[in-house]
């Protein structure tokens, strides 16, 4: 089973560090490759740069919490929550069109 996991691709896993402007200021943030793909594939879907993705998000955060605490950890958990929500709707999907086909 662990194969599966054991096999990554170590530049999946490589980490990355890229800059980015969040309130006037430039900062690095330091994630693994696989995370930063997911991250551009994010900003993508919302029409965005990632650069500018991250930044909304940030405002976001601070906007309803107050602060970010761990921003790196936030960015990981945006990608898990992101691709949660994408298997759900393609498993949604999936059942109506089980439904249709059982019409």
């Amino acid at each position: 089973m662990c194969r599966i996991y054991a096999g990554t691709d170590p530049r999946d896993y490589e980490p990355v560090t890229r800059s980015v402007r969040l309130h006037g200021a430039v900062t690095s943030i330091r994630l693994e490759a696989r995370f930063w793909a997911i991250l551009d594939e994010i900003a993508a879907a919302e029409g965005m740069s990632t650069p500018k993705f991250i930044a909304t998000l940030y405002d976001e955060v601070i906007e309803l919490v107050g602060e970010v605490r761990n921003f790196a950890s936030l960015l990981r958990v945006a990608c898990i929550t992101y691709l949660m929500r994408e298997r759900a709707a393609a498993r949604l999907a999936e059942a109506r069109t089980d439904q249709a086909e059982a019409a």
